[in-house]
Parts: structure tokens; sequence; C-alpha cells
């Protein structure tokens, strides 16, 4: 179980990248991620947290991708 939950204007950016349409389907899946643990002690998982650190470690991706994913991988199992 997690204690860190997404916060509150990081869930406001993700909740907008999903109901825009230009948004690129990496976001769209790290927004998903962001928004699950937003409410609850989810964590992210395995697949995801490869995701989210190809996204943070890759010039190509927006600012807001970049934050989604930092959170997305903050709520990551540190064991791993």
């Amino acid at each position: 179980m997690n204690s860190k939950k997404t916060s509150s204007s990081v869930a406001s950016q993700a909740s907008r990248a999903l109901r825009s349409s230009s948004t690129s389907e990496i976001q769209r899946q790290l927004a998903g991620s962001a928004l699950s643990q937003a409410k609850s002690g989810h964590q992210t998982g395995k697949k995801m947290e490869g995701v989210a650190s190809a996204a943070l470690n890759s010039p190509k991706y927006s600012s807001t991708t970049k934050t989604l994913a930092g959170s997305v991988l903050s709520q990551s199992d540190k064991n791993r």
C-alpha cells in the first residue's frame, strides 16, 4: 500500500489531458495512472514505472507529460 497520493493540481492536469483530443497516448497513460492514485493508496505498477521513467529521460515530451511522469514515479514501489 502506498501512502502518497496525486496532488489536486496534478490531478487537474491529468483530467484536462484525458479530456483533450490532442493528448498523446503516453500522456493519456500517465494521466490515467495519476488519476487512479489521486484518492486511493494504489501504487504505480512496474510497466508504468518504465513508461514514466522513459518520459522523464526524453527531451521530446512536454512539461505536462513530465509532471505526470514525476507524480506517477513518486508513487512507485521503492523496493524495485
